[in-house]
Formats: structure tokens, sequence, C-alpha cells
């Protein structure tokens, strides 16, 4: 059997705005809910299932784009006035990164309304 990630649970203090605020941000859909989850579908067919929360520690979720995905996110967290990143420690403000192991990966850094860590990144190579 070949294993897959299914989805993955993210804890939110507003499930539907957070899960909004993502979807916007990669130019996808928020999917009808499935019982009190508030789901992302990514390319993948894997989920991330929005739940309410009041406590929780933020988390780290990484996204692969294509290039033309990559500007056009970033074009968005811009027009947004969405502070972003080059560095994981959120210490690089407005910068991307450029891989110094993967040739032409470029990714950048930007925190949700719950504090999450989202990243974009590009396969390169």
């Amino acid at each position: 059997m070949t294993v897959e990630l299914n989805h993955t649970i993210v804890p939110a203090r507003d499930p539907r705005a957070s899960a909004e605020f993502l979807a916007g941000i990669l130019g996808l859909s928020v999917d009808p809910p499935v019982a009190h989850f508030t789901p992302v579908t990514l390319a993948n067919q894997v989920t991330l299932d929005y739940d309410r929360l009041d406590d929780f520690e933020s988390h780290h979720y990484a996204f692969m784009v294509s290039e033309q995905e990559f500007d056009a996110a970033l074009a968005r967290i811009q027009r947004g006035g969405i502070t972003y990143y080059g560095d994981p420690a959120c210490q690089e403000i407005g910068q991307i990164y450029r891989s110094k192991r993967i040739e032409g990966r470029r990714g950048t850094y930007f925190r949700d309304p719950d504090g999450h860590l989202m990243e974009i990144l590009t396969p390169g190579g």
C-alpha cells in the first residue's frame, strides 16, 4: 500500500476566516463544511481541516507551488499588506529566499490570522 497524507487538522480561533485567508493567498476555494471542519483541498487532494480551538501552539505549513503560482500568491500577499519574510525566524521582513541547496528554488514565509507560519516555495531545479 502506498502511504499518503490524507488530511491534517489546522487549529483556528475562527476556522472560516482562517481557511478563507489561506485559500485566498493560494488561489484556492474553501470547501463546504465536513462535520464541524472547514476544509481547504490542495491539488494532491490533501485537505487542511480547520477546526475551532481557543488555545493552541502555532504550526508550520509549507506549500509547493509553481513559479507562476508563487508570483501570484506573493502579489496577493503584497496587495493585502501582509508581512512576509525570507526566513523562518521572521527576521528578514519583505524578503523572499533563494535556496542554497536547490538551484532556482525560492520561497517566503508569512503568518496567518492565528499565528501559524505559512510558507510558499517553488520546486526549483
